[in-house]
């Protein structure tokens, strides 16, 4: 009798839910799915997850961050330590004569004295170097190595790359212009090899330490009952990354130009070494703590493959057909494994519908990466040409380049309260501060920036005693005279700039991550990269306007084509951050990594 009482119950249990599960359909309410219906996974077991009035009701918060996360970061921290540390250096350490056997001055560090524009160009190389390797890098971590072994080759040869760097600026090969040129360049080769394949490998291997992927129910401390968001998650993960980047790039910044003024160049190289030594160590030691994710073949081939295979009879001689014809809804219909039959299907086929739609993802992400190289042009002037205005107005025995660290204080500042107050707030007044909007502020606050600096560039020439050849300007004891403008009028320059890499370069490297399929983050990460490269590429044709009396059209240009950018990319984009939420929903797809 007890044993049909429980059949009883269990029958009448089921009818009630299933009424319930009637009564939500009508009205329009998606029952919540229960933890039967999720495949346990070791990762998600036991959670509750919303139904879709939960999703669209209820406020959408962050998990919190695994301590293997911020182990990473740190490798990040002295890695870019080392970077910045080095690279802040570069433009006096080419563009200033040799002042003494160590090129240390209190007045004006210096090495080679090739002038500005040879330091323009040889920054903008090195820019350019260090951003198109991370392909490379990308390609062997997906492929052969995985993004963990990548990483730990790539900082042994950037390690080799700072010892080149020493050698060049030591007392004895530094007064050999020739020599220390010679070995200079050889240096920001090698570490441009290490620094690349470090890039590409990094920021997702940070954010891969996360696992969750799914959104579930949470409790904050006062009871409220939110959605824990993945996405949101990945946020905030690669904001924390870009606050230790920036704690990092502050600090060897600032240490590295009193180094190079008070001691010289080869302290300015040493320090950074030395903190760069402290990776290796960190890499080792939680070795067993990260998540690895494991290579899997050439996936870029069979994406070529399937791009091809979509674009089979949408050609036209009318170019207006062909745009129609890319941009049609079923475009990726025709390379999905389900447009065919068994009989009729590509051997070449190894995976899915499901990771079709991953590679669409994928590469609509690096489409909208199309416009970040105007982006970095104006981004790129903090590194070169606003140390060299710094150098023109009035600094009160500050060294030039230390200005440039107003930007990654603001960063340090900035990223905290946008995180613990702007974007909650935001989400709790229920608007919607998509990546692709937050992209297209950061074009909007980097052009500001561009166009501040070009109102001082413009009174920096009319209070300069020489007029428009500041940069020369000297007295008849040759002596550098200057404006007499004040060099923290710069502030409001790279405190915009700082913003516009919060809202623009923060949401990218977010975008690249969330958007990619999984066996392709390294690749789809590395072309964000890319754009940087593109960018150094596009700034050697203004490097013409990094000069006296060009350079108020040099940030007017800019500012100009930041703003027109940002507008386009709006325009352009605006159906694609329509359907946001329901890229992100995307699960992952199967592939078969032997064909």
């Amino acid at each position: 009798m007890a044993g049909l009482q429980a059949d009883k119950d269990i029958i009448a249990g089921l009818a009630e839910a299933k009424r319930d599960e009637l009564e939500l359909e009508k009205k329009g309410i998606s029952p919540a799915p229960s933890a039967s219906e999720h495949e346990l996974d070791g990762i998600h077991d036991g959670l509750e997850f919303p139904n879709e009035e939960e999703k669209h009701t209820l406020r959408r918060v962050a998990d919190s961050l695994p301590w293997n996360a911020y182990l990473i970061a740190f490798c990040e921290l002295a890695e870019r330590f080392s970077y910045y540390g080095s690279t802040v250096v570069f433009t006096n350490f080419i563009q200033q004569p040799l002042p003494s056997r160590t090129g240390a001055s209190l007045e004006q560090p210096g090495a080679l004295g090739m002038g500005q524009r040879a330091s323009t160009g040889i920054g903008t190389f090195n820019t350019f170097w260090v951003y198109v390797i991370p392909l490379f890098g990308a390609y062997i971590a997906d492929t052969r190595l995985g993004r963990y072994k990548t990483v730990c080759i790539a900082v042994a040869i950037a390690l080799v790359g700072h010892v080149l760097l020493i050698a060049s600026s030591l007392p004895g090969v530094i007064e050999n212009q020739k020599a220390s040129l010679a070995v200079f360049l050889i240096a920001i080769i090698v570490m441009g090899l290490g620094t690349g394949g470090f890039k590409s490998s990094i920021s997702p291997l940070v954010a891969e330490q996360y696992k969750r992927t799914k959104l579930f129910i949470g409790h904050t401390k006062s009871g409220e009952r939110v959605v824990v968001d993945p996405v949101v998650t990945t946020q905030k993960i690669y904001m924390y990354f870009y606050l230790f980047i920036n704690i990092g790039a502050l600090v060897g910044q600032i240490t590295m130009v009193y180094s190079e003024k008070y001691v010289g160049f080869y302290l300015a190289y040493t320090l950074p070494t030395v903190v760069f030594l402290a990776c290796p160590f960190v890499l080792f030691f939680g070795r067993n703590m990260y998540v690895h994710s494991p290579p899997t073949g050439s996936v870029l081939s069979q994406s070529v493959r399937i791009l091809r295979q979509a674009t089979k009879g949408r050609w036209s001689w009318n170019p207006i057909r062909t745009i129609k014809n890319m941009n049609a809804p079923d475009f990726w219909e025709s390379a999905k494994p389900s447009y065919y039959s068994d009989e009729s299907r590509p051997g070449w086929m190894s995976f899915d519908d499901q990771w079709v739609d991953e590679v669409k993802r994928g590469f609509k992400a690096c489409s909208v990466f199309g416009w970040f190289p105007i982006y970095w042009l104006t981004y790129n002037q903090l590194n070169n040409n606003l140390v060299s205005q710094a150098a023109t107005m009035v600094t009160n025995g500050l060294p030039n380049d230390v200005l440039s660290n107003l930007d990654p204080i603001a960063l340090i500042i900035f990223i905290p309260i946008c995180d613990l107050l702007v974007y909650p707030a935001l989400r709790r007044a229920g608007i919607n501060f998509t990546p692709l909007k937050r992209i297209t502020l950061g074009f909007y606050t980097g052009a500001a920036s561009m166009i501040y600096t070009t109102v001082v560039q413009h009174y920096i020439y009319k209070r300069n005693p020489c007029g428009y050849e500041v940069s020369t300007c000297r007295d008849a004891d040759d002596n550098p005279l200057t404006s007499d403008l004040n060099v923290w009028i710069q502030t409001p320059s790279y405190v915009l700039l700082a913003f516009s890499e919060i809202f623009a370069s923060i949401t990218g490297l977010e975008y690249a991550f969330t958007k990619a399929p999984k066996n392709m983050r390294s690749l789809v990460m590395s072309v964000f990269l890319f754009t940087s490269a593109v960018s150094a590429a596009l700034g050697e044709a203004f490097v013409a306007l990094s000069e006296d009396p060009l350079l108020v059209w040099n940030y007017g240009v800019m500012g100009v084509l930041a703003f027109c950018a940002g507008t386009i990319f709006h325009f352009q984009y605006r159906s694609l951050d329509a359907k946001e939420e329901e890229l992100n929903e995307i699960g992952e797809g199967q592939y078969d990594e032997k064909h």
